[in-house]
């Protein structure tokens, strides 16, 4: 058996979530160095990262519930966040760092009903230590070292 999306968990800091999609894209300006036009190397650039949740009503409440203590829903604190998988053959584990959760979608009503209701909240990822994938940060510790925060 291998890894699909139904064999992932997510969490959202210590909320279990049941999500129907997740993403998260890692942005990466790096680039090609050139002299006279001819390729000699690479530059690194910045990188960014974000990404989505589709969830359903319950769900939401779990996050919703976080935001009443918060006081607000822009007072939320930010998130570590994992996506974790695991099969008999393959293992996954994707955490994201210091993620800033906001709300879009978070009504989409058809009277005809046959769906359960959705809501998306997309995701920044926001800490330094910014994404690791099966346990390897993305980032070279060199590239983070002078950060304060």
């Amino acid at each position: 058996m291998r890894l699909s999306g139904m064999n992932f968990n997510v969490n959202l800091g210590d909320i279990m979530l049941q999500v129907d999609t997740a993403t998260l894209t890692i942005t990466d300006n790096s680039g090609v160095s050139q002299t006279s036009g001819v390729p000699d190397g690479y530059v690194d650039g910045d990188v960014s990262a974000s990404g989505e949740l589709s969830i359903n009503a319950s769900n939401f409440k779990l996050i919703s519930n976080a935001a009443k203590s918060a006081g607000s829903w822009r007072g939320l604190q930010t998130f570590d966040m994992m996506f974790y998988a695991k099969t008999s053959k393959d293992e996954m584990k994707v955490e994201a760092f210091g993620c800033r959760i906001k709300l879009s979608d978070i009504l989409d009503i058809d009277k005809k009903g046959g769906q359960a209701s959705l809501f998306k909240i997309p995701f920044d990822v926001t800490d330094p230590d910014f994404v690791h994938i099966d346990g390897v940060p993305y980032l070279r510790p060199d590239e983070i070292e002078n950060i304060v925060q």
